[in-house]
């Protein structure tokens, strides 16, 4: 059984008389990957993740990383289980008030929390075993814990872990809980049954926009459809004529509206019937266009260049030929199946706020700094989360939730229609990247160059912790880091921020942007070579052995050495992104210019030691049909500083019946520390369909959204 509590710092530490073993997430600053066993705390205590076992033998994980689809909540009880040595059926969970540093993103959750977790378990174990070895008085090794029990093997006799909790939590923690040997897991390794399948698909799951909490009213949103506009006027009489109509509220600075009701529906009603007309600001002379011309005049003069290797510059003036290529990438919305939302009830004594976030603590800090309340006044009770990527690690939803429930006496929560979801999203960045190759007399690469002109987006998200010389050491995944080794090699980056919207994180920036690119340039140097794509690639990464290993495999997988059917293509790409290798084969076929069939895709993965197979197999299914819909069809869009994008009419997101028809997902056994998968087949997606589609029309496709028909005419007079 699977729960989502309102939980409370406090509730945390209190809530029980038994054992509360608190583990420490890694951050950037060093500290103990285990901490304190705490009976009855007594003083303030900052730990993010805690066990608690109490005297009724009930046990609860509390985790700081939060569950948006990825299925994390599943693999984290499986590490702690695993050594804990209890059943996944008998555990409960409960999302962590907000502590420090804890971020679910990036595709890290996993590989933060092997170690962590298990060691946390490792270390419960260990005091429980010498509880019920004390009171037996024997030795510890004649004992053994597996189902939350101790038993004492020669004779028989057993204890319950809730019988021993109080004991064992008086004992001290060992220091390096000895943690099982991979030959003996019982659970890592071995496909389960997601903890929470049961409770979203009974309806009991509680996500924000299902929060009801006494006395709360409904609002819905609009904000000014060109940034940084201000509102000049509305009918306020009108939508106070609609029933169920309470109140209409305006933010500070002006930049947003509320209409409140009784339910939704009045709410939007209400909203329809304000008809607020907003002033505007030199964002209104804002295109699509001035986007883009920005980006590429961002080919040309100065960049910031971290870690070149050699000299490409004089290593390519020397080399036999040179090519280049220029790419060019949108922005993209998240489109999320939960709309943007937020419940807040704002008192003169404290702040309770309940939403799907990302990032709890800023969430925390967003309303302590718009309440003027200290942080410890403010309640953040971390909900369910209909679909992440990204998005919510952006807060300014929860700004202007908080803005309006200041100015009532009861809870309010705000729901986003689709459309305002979409017009008023942080958008993933465009971007425009330019490659050069210095080439060998055989077509191999001597030395290469590669320009990114585009956002920082960690730089705006987190500038003080994640940057360095203004560079975002996001955007080396996949480019300046690859499968590859070059003699020489400079990757240069210009920052060009788009005017006229805010960007941010999509499912995966760095990764899901370099790799198109590269993958893609890699495809045009070896067909400029008379090469095979697997064959070339394979010289390219002939000194790094996991690279070569799924690369041979999905070759094997797929059958990339037979002929293909008439009338079909395929591409390739191969990766190292988000600590994982892949590679993967797209067979497609093109009846015209403007359709594609997905026939199949085979991947191959080595995302180091697997916790939880099937859920990983899920991710990269997901992913690469995320990233596939991404690829053929996403782009925003601008004119007159207004985004025209705004349902799914017009996102166009790919259905059903254009799934591929077949994906095989193959993992490779490894002995590694775990990778990130979150994003790893949307990163695929888009390289191994543009270089299938290069294959069946016969020229190359380096602008994205690839089914564009303005980017198709100027592919193929290219």
């Amino acid at each position: 059984m699977t729960r989502m509590p309102l939980t409370t710092r406090r509730a945390a530490l209190f809530g029980g008389g038994g054992l509360l073993l608190a583990t420490l997430w890694p951050s950037a600053s060093p500290r103990a990957s285990t901490g304190m066993l705490v009976e009855n705390a007594t003083a303030p205590f900052a730990p993010n993740a805690y066990i608690r076992i109490t005297p009724d033998n009930s046990i609860t994980l509390i985790l700081p990383n939060i569950e948006m689809g990825q299925g994390i909540y599943t693999s984290s009880v499986m590490l702690i289980a695993e050594e804990l040595g209890v059943d996944l059926a008998q555990i409960e969970i409960e999302a962590a008030p907000p502590g420090s540093a804890e971020i679910t993103g990036g595709s890290t959750s996993i590989m933060t929390e092997w170690k962590p977790l298990r060691e946390a378990g490792a270390a419960a174990r260990t005091v429980l075993v010498q509880a019920a070895a004390s009171r037996w008085n024997v030795p510890p090794t004649s004992c053994t814990a597996a189902s939350g029990v101790v038993t004492h093997t020669p004779s028989g006799r057993t204890f319950k872990f809730g019988e021993l909790a109080t004991e064992a939590a008086k004992l001290p923690l060992p220091k390096e809980p000895t943690l099982k040997a991979a030959s003996d897991y019982s659970l890592i390794g071995k496909s389960q049954h997601r903890v929470d399948s049961a409770i979203k698909v009974n309806g009991t799951a509680v996500f924000g926009i299902d929060i009801n909490v006494p006395g709360q009213k409904i609002g819905t949103v609009a904000a000014s459809p060109v940034i940084g506009g201000t509102v000049r006027s509305l009918d306020r009489d009108a939508a106070m004529a609609v029933r169920g109509v309470v109140a209409v509220l305006i933010n500070e600075p002006r930049d947003a509206v509320c209409v409140v009701a009784e339910h939704y529906w009045a709410a939007h009603k209400g909203l329809q019937a304000l008809r607020p007309v907003w002033s505007e600001n030199d964002n209104a002379h804002v295109n699509t266009k001035t986007i883009y011309d920005q980006l590429h005049d961002g080919l040309k003069g100065p960049a910031i260049i971290p870690s070149p290797k050699g000299d490409a510059d004089a290593v390519i003036a020397k080399s036999h030929s040179t090519y280049s290529a220029v790419y060019q990438q949108p922005m993209l919305a998240h489109a999320t199946m939960e709309p943007i939302n937020c419940t807040a009830h704002v008192r003169p004594d404290g702040c309770d706020v309940w939403v799907g976030t990302q990032v709890a603590d800023r969430a925390q800090e967003t309303a302590a700094d718009v309440t003027g309340l200290p942080k410890e006044k403010i309640a953040v009770h971390s909900q369910y989360i209909g679909g992440g990527f990204g998005r919510r690690l952006e807060h300014e939803y929860i700004t202007q939730c908080v803005q309006f429930a200041k100015q009532t006496s009861y809870p309010l929560k705000i729901v986003w229609s689709r459309e305002e979801d979409i017009t008023r999203d942080r958008y993933r960045p465009a971007y425009v990247d330019e490659v050069t190759a210095g080439l060998d007399e055989k077509g191999h690469i001597t030395a290469m160059k590669h320009r990114i002109v585009g956002p920082a987006v960690v730089a705006r998200w987190d500038p003080p912790e994640l940057t360095k010389d203004g560079y975002d050491e996001d955007l080396s995944v996949a480019t300046l880091i690859t499968p590859y080794t070059y003699d020489a090699y400079r990757l240069e980056f210009a920052r060009r921020e788009a005017p006229g919207v805010i960007t941010a994180w999509w499912r995966g920036v760095g990764g899901t942007r370099g790799l198109f690119v590269v993958e893609n340039f890699i495809d045009e140097l070896a067909v400029k070579a008379g090469a095979d794509p697997v064959a070339y690639r394979r010289e390219l990464a002939k000194d790094n052995a996991r690279a070569v290993a799924v690369l041979d495999r999905v070759a094997k997988d797929s059958g990339w050495s037979d002929p293909v059917s008439k009338g079909r293509a395929r591409g390739v790409a191969l990766q190292f992104a988000f600590g994982s290798y892949m590679a993967t084969v797209a067979e497609i076929e093109m009846p015209t210019p403007e359709t594609v069939i997905i026939h199949r895709v085979t991947a191959a993965v080595d995302c180091g030691q697997v916790v939880n197979p099937d859920q990983v197999i899920s991710q990269i299914e997901g992913g690469l049909i995320f990233g596939f819909s991404a690829a053929l069809y996403n782009e925003i869009t601008l004119e007159n500083g207004r985004v025209q994008e705004n349902n799914f009419n017009t996102w166009r997101v790919m259905r059903m019946n254009e799934a591929p028809r077949r994906i095989d997902v193959h993992l490779i056994a490894s002995t590694e520390d775990p990778g990130g998968i979150g994003e790893v087949g949307t990163a695929a997606a888009a390289p191994a369909l543009a270089n299938a589609m290069a294959s069946a029309q016969g020229h190359r496709y380096r602008t994205l959204p690839l089914l564009s028909s303005r980017n198709q005419e100027k592919e193929a007079a290219r």
